[in-house]
């Protein structure tokens, strides 16, 4: 194990090729979150990434620390064992709308509802990209794909409203163009105690190129980004004329100059309430509408570890140190000749 912390990116590249499409979003991910191990000063050896299928499950065999490769949806219950049982351990999943919530969407919600401390990273393409373009839970409705020629008719999940609605502790949305953004993501995510899930919208050029232009291009992402920023006004546009207000109704977007910048709502992540996060995630019914990116919640909550640990300490009280042996050979036991 090194003692040598002053890590670069390169400590955490591994000798594999990356096999992603050329121009993929995950290869800028791939080399943000190598960027953002390196500044942690964390030995790679007490970071595990874990991962299902599809495109982003390739991350555990190009990220230098230790990794599991699971099976479809299942990442989050894996996660989960690992970080129950290792609590030293920092536990990093990397999942795809697909994978996450899809078929794994129950291990998903379940991970968020017990506060399991691992960070999870939700690669958002809007379509299955391993599997050739068929549409995904996030898809638009009308999306044509070559399982919807006539246009998806299904409504598409919001990840963000998912995980407020399954009661996440940490919420928050980047894209992956944005390095610096991103990076600000994974220090938030990272710095939570407990479940922390983090949607990061990626371009898939080969299957849903460009899905994301509008929170991106030049021209386009002062009309419809609005950043999340704690303490402050949630205001967006060329001329910052556009903010949100709340109202009984939910959030809504509206003209600065006819409400009052006083008037406008002030972000607080830190809310017990998740009424406003939610109502906020509620905003856009997709990336071509105004967009709130950032940190939506981070709540301190009890996570699923320390409680664990509590019940340890009240059975050894009432009953002492366990003995394993005892326990097998108990009542409900026989020998067989």
């Amino acid at each position: 194990m090194t003692t040598d912390l002053n890590y670069t990116r390169i400590d955490f590249v591994t000798d594999q090729e990356v096999r992603w499409c050329p121009g993929c979003g995950d290869y800028t991910l791939l080399k943000s979150v190598q960027t953002f191990l390196s500044s942690l000063k964390i030995e790679r050896e007490n970071h595990v990434f874990v991962s299902g299928i599809g495109c982003a499950a390739r991350f555990p065999y190009y990220v230098e620390t230790y990794g599991i490769h699971g099976i479809h949806g299942r990442a989050p219950a894996i996660a989960s064992g690992v970080a129950i049982a290792n609590p030293d351990l920092t536990v990093w999943v990397v999942t795809g709308d697909g994978d996450a919530l899809s078929i794994g969407g129950n291990h998903l919600i379940h991970a968020i509802r017990r506060n399991v401390d691992i960070n999870i990273l939700l690669f958002n393409n809007q379509i299955y990209g391993l599997t050739k373009g068929q549409y995904s839970p996030t898809s638009e409705i009308g999306k044509r794909t070559k399982t919807s020629p006539l246009g998806s008719i299904d409504q598409p999940f919001n990840p963000v409203s998912l995980a407020l609605g399954a009661g996440a502790s940490f919420v928050a949305r980047t894209v992956d163009i944005d390095i610096k953004h991103t990076t600000e993501m994974l220090e938030a995510a990272y710095q939570h105690q407990g479940t922390s899930v983090v949607e990061i919208y990626q371009n898939c050029n080969v299957f849903n190129d460009k899905a994301f232009a509008s929170l991106t291009g030049r021209a386009e992402r002062d009309l419809t980004r609005m950043n999340l920023e704690p303490g402050k006004p949630i205001i967006f546009g060329p001329e910052d004329e556009y903010g949100v207000i709340l109202t009984t109704e939910g959030a809504k977007i509206v003209e600065v100059a006819s409400v009052g910048i006083e008037n406008l709502y002030i972000h607080d992540p830190g809310r017990s309430d998740p009424s406003a996060a939610f109502a906020l995630s509620a905003l856009a019914g997709g990336p071509t509408e105004p967009t709130p990116m950032g940190v939506f919640r981070d709540v301190d909550q009890l996570t699923y570890e320390e409680a664990v640990a509590d019940q340890i300490d009240q059975a050894t009280e009432r009953h002492g140190e366990g003995d394993l042996e005892n326990l097998l050979t108990s009542s409900g036991t026989w020998s067989l000749d």
